[in-house]
C-alpha cells in the first residue's frame, strides 16, 4: 500500500512540474501559466460535475432500493461501514458485461453499480471482493484524482496549438519548436494519466482485501470476468468503450488475456483457490510482448500480472 501511495504521490508531482516548466519556458513567467490552467480546469470541471448522468444513460443503470436487491445492499452497507464511508446509492444495468463500477463527484454522492451478468457469474465472496474494490475507489475518491491529472495533458495541448499556431515575429521558430515539445509531452502526460489509473486499480485490489475480502476471492472474481467478458460481442463493447475505465476489468482485453491466464487454473475448475493464488507467489510469469505494450495504452493492469500482485496479500 505505501508503495503505491507514494508512486502515486510522485506521478502527480512530476506530471504537474512537466506542464509548470513548460508553461513557464512558453509564456516567460508564473503568471502565464494561469490562464491555461483555469481554462483546462474548467473543462475538466464541467465533465466532471455531468459525468454521473453520462455514466447512468451509458449503461442503462436502474437504482435500486433494499426490497429489490437485500443481498447485494447488505454487502454495500457492511463495506461502506468499514470503509468510513456514507453508503453510496446501488444500481443495476442490463448490459450484458459480467462488471461492476463506482462513481460520485464526491464521497456522499457515491454510486455503486453492477450488471446482471455478473451477479449470475460470481459466487457471493466473489462478488463481495468486487465490491470492496468498487468501495475502495470511492473511499480513495479515484475519480477527483485521474480528472485531477488529466488537467495536465489538456493544458499542454492548449500550450502546444497556441504556441505552433497563433504566435507571430521574429520568435515564431522558437515559439513552435516549443510547441512540438509540448505536444510530445502531451502525448506522454497522456500515458502517464493511463499508468496512474493503473496504479490506482492496485490500490482499490489492496483496499478490498483490508476491507474484509480473501485475496483469492477477488483473484477468482476477475479471472472469472475475463473469461466472461471474451463472449461479449464486439457491438456491446462499443456501447461502453467511453466508460470502461470506470470498470473492475477492461472488457475490451479480455480477448486477448484468456491464453495468458490459463497458466493459472491448474485444476480446470473455472475458479482460482487459495492454493493455486499462493502457488502463484513464488510462480515466474510470462507476459507477451504485444500485452506490454497494450498494456501501457489501457487504463488497467494486465490481468495476469493483477493477479499475481493479489497473491502477495496472503
Amino acid at each position: 500500500m505505501l508503495g503505491l501511495q507514494l508512486k502515486m504521490y510522485l506521478l502527480v508531482a512530476a506530471m504537474f512540474g512537466i506542464v509548470y516548466a513548460v508553461a513557464v519556458a512558453a509564456t516567460g513567467g508564473a503568471l502565464g501559466f494561469a490562464p491555461y490552467a483555469i481554462m483546462a480546469s474548467f473543462m475538466l470541471f464541467i465533465q466532471y460535475m455531468i459525468g454521473p448522468k453520462m455514466v447512468e444513460w451509458s449503461m442503462r443503470i436502474k437504482y435500486v432500493s433494499d426490497k429489490e436487491a437485500p443481498e447485494l445492499h447488505r454487502m454495500v452497507e457492511e463495506l461502506a461501514q468499514k470503509a468510513g464511508l456514507p453508503k453510496p446509492k446501488i444500481g443495476i444495468s442490463p448490459l450484458p458485461i459480467p462488471n461492476a463500477f463506482a462513481f460520485g463527484r464526491w464521497k456522499s454522492d457515491g454510486r455503486v453499480c453492477v450488471t446482471e451478468q455478473i451477479m449470475r457469474l460470481l459466487s457471493k465472496d466473489e462478488l463481495k471482493a468486487v465490491l470492496g474494490h468498487e468501495i475502495s475507489h470511492l473511499k480513495h475518491r479515484d475519480v477527483t484524482v485521474i480528472t485531477m491529472l488529466s488537467v495536465v495533458p489538456m493544458i499542454l495541448w492548449y500550450l502546444s496549438w497556441n504556441l505552433m499556431w497563433a504566435r507571430s515575429g521574429r520568435d515564431r521558430g522558437n515559439a513552435a519548436l516549443l510547441g512540438i515539445v509540448a505536444f510530445v509531452l502531451y502525448f506522454i502526460t497522456n500515458l502517464l494519466v493511463l499508468y496512474g489509473s493503473r496504479i490506482r486499480e492496485h490500490y482499490a485490489d489492496a483496499g478490498s482485501v483490508n476491507l474484509g475480502s480473501k485475496p483469492h476471492h477477488l483473484a477468482s472474481a476477475l479471472y472469472k470476468l475475463v473469461y466472461g467478458s471474451a463472449r461479449v460481442s464486439k457491438d456491446v463493447l462499443k456501447q461502453v468503450e467511453g466508460y470502461k475505465a470506470f470498470f473492475a476489468s477492461d472488457p475490451s482485453r479480455a480477448f486477448y488475456e484468456i491464453q495468458e491466464l490459463k497458466q493459472l487454473d491448474t485444476d480446470l475448475s473455472g475458479t482460482l483457490d487459495q492454493n493455486e493464488l499462493l502457488a502463484l507467489r513464488s510462480k515466474s510469469i510470462r507476459v507477451g510482448t504485444s500485452d506490454k505494450l497494450m498494456e501501457i495504452f489501457s487504463t488497467h493492469p494486465n490481468m495476469l500480472k493483477r493477479i499475481k500482485h493479489l497473491s502477495e496479500y496472503h
